[in-house]
Order: structure tokens, then sequence, then C-alpha cells
């Protein structure tokens, strides 16, 4: 199978050695996403800021939000599971892909509260 690696614009890509996302045949893997640009924003923008930044990377491999069956939400504080999921469930709600929200401890970024990973399938 084929496989492409798609870049993004995160300043820690070059560094860590990672693509923005990976396919291989009609896989796409999204790479765990920060709110790249969006350090002082609250919870709520910042994972919109990482979705969206999803959305482009899956665009960019010819998929889309609509392909997306697998997500994983890293909360840096729990007390923001609901906005976090209200934002996850904007861009899913008709999707609805297995989902997983784990807190941790910290982030690479200090400034952020969610990093997100997304994995999708393009049917034929």
């Amino acid at each position: 199978m084929k496989r492409t690696n798609i870049a993004g614009t995160s300043p820690y890509e070059p560094v860590i050695g990672f693509s923005r996302a990976v396919r291989i045949g009609n896989h796409v893997h999204v790479s765990g996403t920060g709110p790249v640009g969006a350090d002082d924003l609250d919870v709520a923008r910042q994972t919109e800021r990482c979705l969206t930044i999803i959305a482009e990377a899956l665009k960019n491999a010819g998929a889309s939000i609509e392909h997306v069956y697998r997500t994983r939400m890293f909360l840096t504080r729990a007390e923001d599971w609901k906005a976090v999921g209200q934002v996850h469930g904007r861009f899913f709600g008709t999707v609805l892909p297995a989902a997983t929200m784990v807190v941790v401890k910290e982030l690479l970024n200090p400034h952020w509260h969610i990093e997100i990973e997304a994995d999708a399938y393009i049917p034929e």
C-alpha cells in the first residue's frame, strides 16, 4: 500500500520528526494535534483550533471529518470535559466516532489544555 506523509505547520514537527498525518491506503492517522496559535484562548476555542487543524490535515490527505471513526482527547483538567465535548459534538455530531477523553498531567506546551488525535477511513 502507498504511504503519504502529510505535513502540517506545527513548530514541533521538524524537531520531533513526525507528520501531521499519514495516509496508508484508505486509512488516515492524524497525530496528536495541539491548539497551535491559540495558546491564550479558553479550552473550547483551543479544542476548536485542534479540530480545525485536524480537518485541514484530513483534507490534505483526501479525507474529511465525515470519514473519522476514532478520536482521542487529552485534557489537562478534568473539569474541561463538557466544554471540550460540546465542541467535539459540533464537529462530529452526525459522524459519532468512537471517542476517548483522558486527563493528563500536562502537554508539551504548558499553555495548551487539549490535544486531539483522529483516525479516518476513506470509503472506496
